[in-house]
């Protein structure tokens, strides 16, 4: 039987400072496969080669994925500057309106980091450009040096509000995650509800409030060792299912909120 399909937004590089590649980190497509248990299919972010629409007709869901490059502030009415690092404005011109597109219609979607960013953006949201610039907050950045286990280890609790759709995910109002992110919400857009927050009170969960699909986003990277850590496990099953439902045609996936 043939597995729905989730399109996996990649990332623009350069390979050898020269030759231009769309990229997906093995990680994600693992945690698609083999967690989620549909089949991924890496989707060049850049809409001179592919359109909203068409995606959403070949594609049953969507990995919105982190990537080093930043959403634009022009996207939320702020002029860039240093701290804003660097950008992808093809990305931003594909993943912002997917976001409401999928939103609209009901169809899912899995944000994480960068992705979780988009969500917010998309919904009318802003985001600071530096959260450890911040009084008060911690470093969330990737650990500069040391194996890719240790940069992906659990950093910090998220603590998940009672009753809401995490909880209910997770069992838990409490759970450990990593942290690898620059960048983080300012200001949540309309319907974007606040799920979880790090101890420094930085949003880490997320989903749209009334959408018909499923809508969940999250500041960490539960791609990492998915089909073994006990909240990337549930993620991305629940994940799967909306995408399997959304394939069926069983439709609207009523997201369960608090």
């Amino acid at each position: 039987m043939t597995r729905p399909v989730v399109g996996i937004i990649s990332n623009s590089h350069l390979i050898n400072d020269q030759y231009e590649v769309h990229a997906g980190g093995s990680m994600n497509s693992s945690a698609v496969a083999m967690v989620a248990n549909c089949m991924p299919l890496l989707i060049p972010a850049d809409p001179r080669y592919v359109s909203v629409d068409e995606l959403m007709e070949t594609c049953d869901g969507f990995l919105l994925t982190g990537g080093r490059p930043n959403v634009h502030p022009e996207e939320y009415g702020e002029e860039a500057t240093e701290a804003h690092g660097t950008f992808d404005r093809n990305r931003d011109a594909i993943a912002l309106p997917l976001v409401r597109a999928c939103v609209a219609r009901g169809q899912p979607f899995l944000g994480v980091c960068r992705g979780f960013q988009e969500v917010n953006v998309a919904m009318g949201g802003t985001l600071y450009p530096e959260i450890r610039d911040l009084p008060g907050r911690m470093n969330h950045r990737m650990p500069p040096d040391g194996t890719v286990e240790e940069k992906f280890a659990l950093r910090h609790e998220v603590t998940l509000t009672e009753g809401g759709p995490f909880h209910q995910l997770f069992g838990s109002t409490g759970v450990m995650t990593n942290t690898l992110h620059g960048q983080g919400i300012k200001t949540p857009g309309k319907r974007i509800v606040i799920d979880g927050y790090a101890p420094d009170g930085t949003p880490e969960a997320i989903y749209v409030d009334g959408a018909p699909g499923f809508t969940l986003a999250v500041q960490w990277h539960p791609e990492y060792n998915a089909d073994n850590d006990p909240v990337s496990r549930p993620l991305f099953s629940a994940f799967g299912d909306a995408v399997r439902d959304w394939a069926a045609g069983r439709r609207p996936y009523l997201q369960k909120t608090a």
